[in-house]
């Protein structure tokens, strides 16, 4: 039997078939009819079933006794569970916090707002996600320039310009889109400090400083004006701030920017004409490597501005927006009485005008639970995550999950934050419980959706999150706020808005729905949802809450022209995506371990030698964090004075190295893309 279902090993969710026989899953293969993938799957997605069986999955809940875990029933695991947030509620709700990973992220609004909801009914707003070091930044830009939220349309464009962002290794369904676009004869730029496979692809590839970016952004804004390549009418008659931003990046010479980037002037010079001339165009921001320095949200806005001053918004191959899918809402922000630990200091990153983002800034954790500030956070539920690997400040995290008075994890594994649970539960697999995959228009633009099946029954006694969290509101006494008896009335009730049941996609639409179009021409429709209604190259939002109106650079905390760059002469750049993992997943599958077995710092040969490292050499990488030891990786591929070094192992993690100290003064977001570092 196939059965039709979107994987989630990373957070692209590709369409797949799982061929299942006897109630065992014996292979997988790309859904060939799925508009995201077309029939194509990534590394990980093809080793799911040496995944989903691995050997190391832990399908029994336990409970730590002294130094050793204990098997416990879901009913004992619950009540524990229970009697903790009871007791916790009685002194103040607040107190009790949880971290979201990926996995259930991608669960979509149905898993999400889900765990949201018992949270807003428990009392605390105290939930955090990646989303405090990954992605939600840009949102933020692009929301305050544009009043939207809108993509790269990388599938109709004549010029594509990928800033920041490494897709055969992190986004692999992008990078076959930006394959065609080449094949059709495309023009590519690249900025990158490394010399990735896009960027040998590249017409242009501009190997920029890490954490210079506003520069650039500037630079080519400032080309752009001055050589009056702007579309002229979209700037006048949609766009407010135009006069400030040609006085703005007046201030900037291009030899100034070309010394603070390491790009040349003429180089700045080509891709600005080219960008500007070449119709459509558009640019592909990373994941989170332009959120990641001091000016992680005004990278997100330069990228908007440089769309909107090339007339690239909402059309076709330019920037745009595909229609949402709009399911209910779970939330019940309204019973909350507070904002969540960060929202004080980083209002934005909480709720832009209408737009309400929902989660708190997880840097601040660290003191809550430490230092008691600004009030103690005594109980952490973990739920697919895996912080003391994957944020920032691992020293730190650790000694955060230890000091907690009572810590649960759910997930597949015993991962190095599970750990130190007081409990551990069980988390069914992607195969192993029905989702709503509704964000296909949020991260690709292409208005579709889908259900993520159960292909077969959990392994042992894993249970789906959601199944979790209904039993635990229910043991709370939160029945009238959550009436189901299972996860499919769950998703029934998300669905209704949408006219489609649980039935529906489970049956008479396995592969998906389509659920509207791409808007193009949008904005001559309805303008654009900021207070001004048109874009917002000068920010009178910005300004008022007193952070810089225009997009304007700042070095790094650490930064190269510092007094401490004598100490640590060398730039760290981290968290870089290799293909066969993602974040601390799949490193118990044995397959991908033999192609990629250890961690590594990648380091150019003129770096290696004044330091003598050769190739293959153990070395030990220092921040004023602290040390770890990496394999040397001796390459043309990165800057000289640059080394890299990817996150997610338990040997030579990253995160000792990095800070969990907010970096962007406007969203929180910690500086792990531009620290400096030395070699011992």
């Amino acid at each position: 039997m196939i059965i039709k279902t979107a994987c989630e090993l990373c957070a692209w969710s590709c369409g797949m078939d799982v061929k299942v026989e006897k109630g065992r899953i014996t292979s997988v293969k790309g859904m060939k009819e799925h508009p995201l993938n077309f029939g194509r799957l990534c590394p990980k997605g093809s080793v799911a079933p040496d995944y989903i069986y691995s050997k190391e999955r832990v399908t029994r809940p336990m409970v730590k006794e002294g130094e050793k875990w204990k098997k416990v029933d879901w009913d004992y695991a619950i009540e524990l569970v229970a009697e903790n947030l009871k007791e916790i509620r009685e002194e103040d709700p607040r107190y009790f916090a949880t971290i979201i990973g990926m996995p259930i992220l991608l669960g979509g609004s149905s898993t999400v707002g889900f765990i949201r909801r018992f949270m807003d009914v428990y009392g605390t707003p105290n939930c955090f996600s990646p989303e405090s070091m990954c992605y939600r930044h840009q949102i933020i830009g692009y929301i305050l320039t544009i009043g939207k939220f809108n993509v790269a349309d990388v599938d109709n464009a004549n010029c594509i310009i990928v800033w920041a962002h490494n897709p055969h290794a992190s986004k692999p369904p992008l990078a076959w889109r930006i394959d065609k676009a080449r094949e059709r004869g495309a023009k590519l730029i690249v900025i990158d400090p490394r010399r990735t496979k896009v960027a040998k692809m590249a017409d242009i590839h501009a190997s920029i400083r890490p954490g210079s970016d506003t520069y650039l952004a500037l630079g080519l804004m400032k080309v752009i004006i001055e050589e009056e390549l702007y579309d002229k009418e979209f700037v006048s008659n949609y766009c407010v701030g135009f006069e400030e931003l040609k006085n703005h990046v007046a201030k900037y010479s291009l030899e100034e920017i070309a010394e603070r980037t390491w790009v040349e002037a003429e180089t700045i010079t080509e891709i600005a004409r080219t960008f500007a001339t070449t119709k459509p165009a558009c640019i592909v921001q990373g994941v989170n490597a332009l959120d990641q320095v001091p000016t992680g949200v005004q990278n997100a806005r330069s990228v908007a501005i440089l769309h909107a001053l090339t007339g690239n918004i909402d059309v076709k191959g330019g920037f745009v927006r595909a229609a949402r899918v709009h399911t209910r809402n779970l939330r019940l922000v309204e019973m909350l009485e507070d904002v969540p630990l960060g929202i004080k200091e980083h209002p934005l990153f909480y709720q832009v005008w209408e737009t309400h983002l929902g989660e708190g800034q997880g840097m601040y954790l660290y003191d809550a639970v430490l230092e008691g500030k600004p009030y103690p956070i005594k109980s952490i539920f973990v739920a697919g995550s895996n912080p003391a690997l994957t944020w920032p400040n691992s020293n730190k995290v650790v000694e955060m999950l230890k000091k907690v008075e009572f810590l649960a994890v759910m997930d597949m594994f015993m991962t190095e934050t599970a750990k130190h649970a007081d409990v551990f539960l069980p988390a069914a697999s992607f195969l192993e419980r029905y989702e709503l995959v509704d964000y296909y228009s949020v991260i690709f633009g292409i208005p579709y959706m889908m259900l993520r099946k159960k292909v077969i029954e959990p392994l042992g006694e894993a249970k789906s999150d959601v199944e979790f969290w209904l039993e635990l509101a229910k043991k709370m006494g939160f029945d009238n706020y959550f009436p189901w008896t299972s996860v499919e009335e769950v998703l029934d009730y998300v669905l209704e808005p949408t006219g489609y049941s649980f039935e529906d996609l489970n049956e008479k639409y396995p592969s998906g729905v389509w659920t509207g179009e791409v808007k193009y021409e949008e904005y001559k429709k309805r303008g654009f949802k900021t207070p001004s209604g048109k874009v917002e190259i000068y920010s009178e939002t910005l300004k008022k809450l007193g952070y810089d109106p225009i997009p304007t650079p700042k070095e790094p905390s650490e930064s190269p022209y510092s007094e401490k760059a004598k100490e640590y002469p060398l730039i760290l750049t981290t968290g870089a995506r290799d293909v066969y993992y993602t974040h601390s997943q799949m490193r118990n599958v044995e397959k991908m371990r033999r192609i990629l077995p250890e961690a590594y710092v990648e380091i150019n040969p003129k770096t290696a030698e004044k330091f003598g490292v050769k190739d293959g050499d153990k070395v030990i990488v220092k921040t004023e964090r602290g040390s770890i030891v990496v394999r040397a990786k001796v390459t043309e591929d990165i800057a000289p004075g640059v080394i890299n070094i990817p996150h997610g192992w338990s040997e030579g993690n990253v995160n000792v190295l990095t800070s969990n100290k907010p970096g962007d003064p406007i969203s929180g977001c910690p500086e792990l893309k531009a620290l400096l570092a030395r070699k011992e």
